[in-house]
């Protein structure tokens, strides 16, 4: 029981707002001082574990795939898509949310951040949208979900991070994740096509659009596509680590900014510092999350889990139902960093018991974590959207578009828990 009241604690105190790596940690040393069994002396392994996530060389590709996103945020190569994918689709009723999601594909593959993603989109591809009278549910509603799907296209910070707390090969994670990635796309891209048929009016055909050249196309699109295949075929060949790979992307990103003259003084120290803050909360999370594993699993936490899914309810199935269910309920109030550190590691012990394979289960708990972008009130692509939108849209038009993507998230889910293979399919 002072197990789970440290847990419900910690949810409480995220769900207040406080910082998620002060929570770990305050919490930790607060329950380990008052339980006199533990003391605080079981922090004297806390320097080793810190040691070894300083030298863990498979989260080093962490800050290295942020770079290289963020690089490539400032280098106009989103701009130069989407002009280019809207010309290729502008015949195409509902064509102009297409070539938004097929863009959302390609920036996910390119860089894997969520936050650079969906800003670039809603101050590029939104305006374009409303313009062409696009509805705003839909508009909005678009925008959120393919610059969120980063979260499953390989390179994921996502999948870095599983890959480490469920002590996986993250080369394999990403091969894993292409097929779920892709049929997300597919389900988004359905959607739309059905719904802009039956419904015209939500999806007119833009007649302002202008023809783009054969070597426009080309050139906008090729560079950023050897990029994607240099870094993920880099992996998937097993010919670099994803740790390698990332930093070969760094570089591969920085000359395709040398290429669209986009290089200079600022774009650096933008990159530069915007890294270095968004590693360093990353890595304080993990200290903390380490500092309050060391506690929860001396108090009996893991024990107590583990004992109630394999004896008291002893179906895999059951278990798989309520982590995925737990998983996204805690989508809608906490990010995905917090679910990571905080359930992901309470559900390996039981994963382990019914010989659950981690590859597959790890692209579920992506998919699902994915969704926690997207639910109100707390989605951060939903604070991304609007902030960058301003007064154009109102957020209850992002809600109300956002929903069918929710829905569309939980069918990619159910159809990769029904059809393993999609996971398996390239390891």
């Amino acid at each position: 029981m002072i197990a789970l009241s440290m847990f419900v604690i910690v949810l409480i105190l995220l769900l207040i707002g406080i910082p998620v790596a002060f929570v770990f940690g305050t919490v930790s040393i607060v329950f380990a001082f008052l339980v006199p069994d533990i003391g605080v002396d079981v922090f004297s392994v806390l320097p080793f574990r810190i040691y070894g996530i300083m030298s863990n060389t498979t989260l080093m590709a962490v800050p290295l795939f942020i770079a290289m996103g963020l690089v490539l945020e400032k280098s106009k190569m989103a701009e130069r898509l989407l002009v280019s994918m809207s010309a290729l689709f502008r015949d195409i009723r509902g064509g102009l949310a297409v070539s938004v999601v097929v863009v959302g594909a390609m920036l996910a593959a390119s860089t894997g951040i969520v936050s650079a993603s969906v800003v670039m989109m809603s101050v590029i591809a939104l305006p374009l949208m409303l313009k062409a009278g696009y509805d705003k549910g839909l508009a909005s509603g678009t925008v959120a979900a393919s610059g969120t799907l980063g979260q499953i296209i390989p390179p994921s910070i996502i999948l870095i991070i599983l890959g480490d707390v469920m002590s996986v090969s993250v080369g394999e994670l990403f091969m894993g994740a292409v097929l779920p990635g892709l049929l997300l796309v597919g389900l988004y891209i359905a959607y739309i096509l059905i719904y802009s048929y039956f419904k015209p009016s939500v999806a007119p055909i833009p007649k302002d659009i202008k023809s783009v050249s054969t070597k426009e196309i080309i050139i906008s699109i090729v560079p950023p596509m050897l990029l994607m295949v240099s870094v993920l075929g880099s992996i998937f060949a097993g010919i670099a680590s994803p740790t390698e790979s990332a930093a070969f992307g760094v570089v591969g990103a920085i000359l395709l900014s040398v290429l669209n003259k986009s290089l200079n003084f600022e774009m650096i120290k933008y990159s530069t510092l915007e890294t270095v803050k968004l590693s360093g909360m990353i890595f304080m999370i993990l200290i903390g999350a380490t500092a309050f594993s060391l506690v929860f699993n001396e108090l009996g936490g893991s024990d107590l889990i583990l004992e109630f899914f394999s004896e008291d309810i002893g179906d895999v199935w059951v278990f798989i139902a309520i982590a995925m269910l737990s998983i996204f309920i805690l989508g809608f109030f906490i990010d995905f960093i917090e679910i990571s550190f905080i359930i992901v590691p309470i559900l390996i012990p039981v994963m382990d018991a019914f010989g659950i394979d981690p590859i597959w289960f790890a692209v579920l708990i992506a998919l699902n974590l994915q969704a926690s972008f997207l639910t109100p009130p707390f989605g951060l692509s939903l604070f991304f959207l609007k902030g960058a939108a301003g007064d154009t849209i109102k957020t209850m038009d992002i809600y109300k578009g956002i929903i069918p993507f929710i829905f569309l998230q939980l069918v990619a889910l159910g159809l990769v828990i029904l059809f393993p293979d999609l996971v398996f399919a390239f390891l």
